[in-house]
């Protein structure tokens, strides 16, 4: 049972004084038979208070304000988690989980996590996405997320928080949320209930995408497992390296800060996280400087959001 140490910061820099900043944050991890959070804490500058409040989803989402004038805002969260690995009860027959997702009871139940958006391609994505009913849910939404693996390619810079899925198959190459997006619809064209989940990867022996960073899976329900996590980006069950932060339809309910502020448009923006299996030491903790291609942006009165800052150190990755 790994136990892992995650700080996660985030840091504007104003080009000038701003004021009236309302934020909110989802940065605190799940808590349940999968992960267990032995510690967590928020370091915010100017030592706001926060609201923690429970959201649509279940996930705990944290609200402050800062009206004095500020030129910088500090967000950093310290976790201290110990990872369970995922318990997979006995799977019923297949015909008869199959028959259970065909209940309405279950459709209202589930009706958030069910609805496939419009998109010009979805013939064509049924056509590969066909399901075979002789074998069990979990089969075969394992084989879907093998067949995003093989086919579409692990590509930076392609796509932005924007992409659609359309786009997307046609580019056939995105990053963690386009291939978790993807594995959403092809699932919510079956009628299975499923959820984008946002968290990290914890570093480990094996190699994987995305790892040391935050990252994007997804969860399926199924009437004889219940959630259970899908990694389409790495060919794999979600399971003692994924640390799960919230959950939602899609990354718009998941987005970890999001805000607003009266002032200067431009700032700079950094997001960092990093793992440990011991406590952090004061000198890993420290802030590190702004690189040459962030003060360039900076000086060149470059705006970004916070999302669109993800999207951009996923295609570094």
């Amino acid at each position: 049972m790994p136990v892992f140490y995650i700080h996660h910061r985030t840091h504007y820099q104003y080009t000038d004084w701003v004021v009236d900043s309302a934020n909110q944050i989802k940065l605190y991890p799940l808590h349940d038979q999968h992960q267990r959070v032995i510690e967590h804490r928020l370091e915010i500058s100017h030592q706001p208070e926060v609201f923690e409040l429970p959201d649509y989803f279940e996930n705990t989402s944290g609200f402050f304000s800062i009206i004095k004038p500020h030129q910088a805002l500090s967000i950093e969260s310290f976790i201290r988690v110990e990872m369970l690995a995922p318990f997979l009860p006995p799977q019923q027959p297949a015909v008869e989980v199959w028959k259970q997702l065909a209940n309405e009871e279950i459709k209202t139940d589930f009706h958030d996590y069910l609805r496939a958006e419009a998109t010009h391609y979805q013939k064509d994505i049924e056509s590969v996405s066909v399901i075979n009913k002789q074998f069990h849910p979990l089969d075969e939404l394992l084989r879907l997320s093998d067949y995003i693996y093989t086919t579409f390619e692990y590509k930076k810079g392609v796509t932005t928080i924007e992409t659609d899925i359309d786009e997307l198959w046609k580019l056939r190459a995105g990053v963690c949320q386009d291939f978790a997006h993807l594995l959403l619809y092809m699932m919510r064209l079956q009628d299975i209930p499923c959820r984008y989940v946002s968290g990290y990867i914890c570093p480990g022996s094996s190699e994987w995408r995305g790892e040391g960073a935050t990252h994007a899976w997804v969860e399926a329900w199924l009437p004889d497992i219940g959630w259970i996590g899908i990694d389409p980006t790495n060919k794999c069950m979600a399971g003692e390296r994924h640390v799960r932060l919230a959950v939602g339809r899609s990354f718009t309910d998941c987005t970890p800060v999001k805000g607003t502020y009266k002032g200067s448009l431009e700032h700079l923006l950094e997001v960092s996280v990093q793992f440990s299996a011991l406590p952090f030491t004061e000198e890993e903790l420290k802030l590190k400087p702004f690189t040459p291609e962030q003060q360039m942006r900076f000086n060149k009165g470059v705006f970004e959001t916070y999302d669109a800052y993800l999207q951009r150190q996923q295609q570094q990755q």
